[in-house]
């Protein structure tokens, strides 16, 4: 075998409007049945996403906030790899009208179009932050903070090579962690510069997608595309609404 885990995006990848279906939910428990490792990596905060995916538990791993935690679903225990947003930093986006404005333990997130005015507040005070985006989310983060930085201490704490790794997802800020793993995959409803990037594009979006990149890493372990090829577009044989 030689692809041994799976990292998927959630928003957009493997949830539908925030919800994983019933027949994704059947493909994850296949890939662990498998032998194969799920690695979650998400640019939500982890109160926010164990509300939103109670079946937490059948990950691994799973990287929060953008690369800035680490959540270990067997040990219940969480792994912070950056200190908190400054305090000053957060005042001064809420006194300059910066709405919503979410603090998470790292991650500071809003929308667009607030990215202009977060860019001057991080100029003004002279912060080695950066904005990461996805999709209509702004998320801001401690430089070199990402999810291929988190995804990087996931596997050496799991002792697994990139090389060992396929990822999947479908927006600009997980260019960085699918760049990392053997194989990049983007669901049918990516963004067009994600595709182009990737090795294999899905033909079902979101979670049908993800069951259908499942289903060909259980049944051939990805053996008929090969790795770091151009894009290969695949048929589903599972069907998914």
């Amino acid at each position: 075998m030689q692809y041994l885990a799976l990292a998927t995006d959630y928003d957009g990848t493997l949830a539908l409007n925030g919800h994983v279906s019933k027949l994704t939910l059947a493909s994850l428990d296949r890939l662990r049945q498998s032998g194969r490792k799920l690695i979650l990596v998400t640019g939500r905060p982890l109160p926010d996403l164990r509300a939103a995916f109670p079946e937490i538990h059948l990950c691994d791993a799973v990287v929060v906030e953008n690369g800035a935690l680490l959540f270990w679903p067997k040990e219940d225990r969480e792994e912070v790899l950056h200190g908190p947003p400054p305090a000053e930093f957060v005042a001064e986006l809420l006194r300059r009208g910066v709405e919503p404005c979410s603090v998470g333990r790292v991650v500071v997130a809003s929308w667009r179009p607030q990215e202009k005015t977060i860019l001057e507040v991080i100029q003004a005070m002279g912060l080695e932050h950066q904005i990461i985006f996805n999709k209509r989310a702004v998320m801001v983060l401690p430089s070199g903070i990402n999810k291929a930085s988190g995804l990087s201490k996931v596997l050496e704490r799991m002792n697994l090579l990139p090389a060992q790794v396929v990822g999947v997802g479908d927006a600009e800020n997980d260019h960085a962690f699918l760049d990392m793993c053997g194989v990049a995959v983007a669901v049918a409803n990516a963004l067009p510069a994600l595709k182009e990037k990737s090795d294999l594009v899905t033909v079902g979006d979101h979670g049908a997608g993800v069951s259908e990149l499942i289903e060909r890493l259980v049944a051939d372990d990805l053996a008929s595309f090969g790795t770091r090829r151009p894009r290969h577009e695949f048929v589903s044989r599972t069907a998914e609404h």
